[in-house]
């Protein structure tokens, strides 16, 4: 799905081209069908913690070519960098500074990593050197090369670095499903679940709605959640029935027609789940629409919309499903709506983050899913469920398609990876969000944008 002018750089004439002049130059991303092993090898882990051995083991575990030293290798694959017991900003030269002499050997499509601990505002020499994390991921994220990235995790105090959480996360950003994330730090901040009992099909057992699921980010949402075992529940308006009704054949889901913006909507989608006995353990508000104009030129209605599916709809929703799911919990109730582990995840958008000319009440909406979710986590960490957003850049999508054609293309290459994602990126973040190891992550926004320069 390459875009044209990514296909002309590809080219004979255009690697020519590309070579002779500072044209951007788009590398190929390699994804799930391209690498389907968990990790590039040979994978180089430096440091010399008790956390580092942990993650080790888990490498080697997965059958992972593990080397400690750049020395025995010449071409490494991925790297994880052990940050986890620095104590001031002196430390971290010494356990970064061998990536420097081997970056340039690093593998096409291959993974830096970081793994730290946040800062806490107890000691501000080691919150220094924590927070100094997080500028050196940024700054190798903009230096990758040839469809390599560099991201990081933060582990909170008291999670080993062994528990499911990491290793879920670990799992997820070295391997091919991350090509799009690039620059990011993704916070633990509890163990997580148990892990899944088959990495191929993490979410076997477990039921998933997605709401506009048609067609676009949703679709491929869909598709993708199946492919790693989910049953789905696939919602959307009345006017995509067609595409619902094919999709929902396609993958053996049930199909729901309904509109979200309607004061009925949760308690229709709740009546609707418990007489098909179907209960929830995955939730991804996905609907969402755009009625870009400037603000001078903003009115209500292309205001009012934009927040009612957009924000307005995720928070009645949610309130009218939990208040289903209590109101049928204990003897002689009708039944739970919502798995004990609930897994919510939202769509914001890096406009939330950032803003975007023209998008104002894109943006409010977006950035107020963001404020959501974290808020919703607390309320959810009770029942050991999660609330967290995915946040995708420049997506290649129906909707951006319809960008005018010169900032459409200002847009794909001003990311480090110098394109435009595809839909699937998005819905594999969305996926490892759903998973059981997931649960020690609560309140997050992660974007996907290929390091947009917007923004964080």
């Amino acid at each position: 799905m390459a875009d044209a002018y990514t296909r002309l750089i590809r080219s004979a004439p255009g690697r020519l081209l590309a070579a002779r002049t500072p044209l951007p130059d788009p590398p190929r991303l390699l994804r799930r069908a391209d690498r389907p092993q968990p990790v590039l090898d040979p994978v180089v882990v430096l440091g010399g913690s008790a956390g580092a051995e942990r993650i080790t083991a888990t490498l080697l575990g997965w059958g992972a070519d593990v080397r400690r030293r750049f020395e025995e290798t010449s071409a490494p694959g991925s790297v994880v960098i052990v940050l986890d017991e620095i104590d001031a900003p002196g430390d971290i030269g010494p356990l970064v500074l061998p990536l420097a002499g081997a970056l340039r050997g690093l593998a096409a499509g291959g993974r830096i990593l970081t793994v730290s601990r946040p800062p806490t505002g107890q000691d501000p020499a080691r919150d220094a050197a924590r927070g100094g994390v997080e500028g050196l991921v940024r700054s190798l994220g903009h230096e990758m090369r040839r469809g390599s990235t560099a991201n990081g995790i933060q582990v909170a105090e008291g999670v080993e670095l062994d528990a499911p959480a990491v290793t879920g996360a670990l799992r997820f950003l070295l391997s091919a499903r991350s090509a799009f994330i690039d620059g990011q730090l993704l916070r633990i901040d509890g163990p997580g679940a148990a892990l899944p009992a088959s990495w191929d099909l993490p979410l076997a057992g477990r039921t998933a709605l997605v709401t506009g699921a048609a067609r676009g980010i949703g679709a491929a949402i869909a598709r993708t959640l199946a492919a790693d075992g989910a049953r789905l529940v696939l919602l959307d308006v009345t006017a995509a029935g067609t595409e619902l009704a094919r999709l929902a054949n396609e993958l053996r889901a049930v199909p729901v027609q309904l509109d979200v913006t309607a004061a009925d909507a949760g308690a229709r989608l709740a009546s609707t789940l418990r007489e098909r006995g179907i209960v929830l353990d995955v939730l991804v508000l996905n609907a969402g629409i755009t009625r870009d104009r400037m603000f001078a030129n903003m009115a209500a209605d292309r205001w009012d919309p934009v927040i009612a599916v957009n924000i307005s709809s995720q928070i009645s929703l949610v309130r009218d499903l939990l208040a289903a799911d209590a109101a049928g919990e204990g003897t002689g109730g009708p039944g739970r709506l919502l798995g004990e582990q609930l897994r919510l995840v939202s769509l914001a958008s890096t406009s939330g983050i950032a803003g975007n000319r023209g998008q104002s009440n894109y943006a409010t909406s977006k950035a107020g899913v963001i404020a959501f979710v974290d808020a919703l986590a607390r309320q959810l960490e009770g029942r050991g469920g999660t609330a967290n957003a995915v946040a995708p850049g420049f997506i290649e999508t129906e909707m951006t398609r319809r960008i005018p054609p010169l900032q459409r293309e200002v847009a794909r290459r001003i990311s480090s990876l110098r394109q435009g994602g595809l839909p699937v990126d998005v819905a594999e973040a969305i996926s490892f969000l759903a998973s059981g190891p997931a649960g020690g992550v609560r309140g997050q926004t992660l974007r996907v944008c290929g390091q947009h320069i917007v923004g964080r």
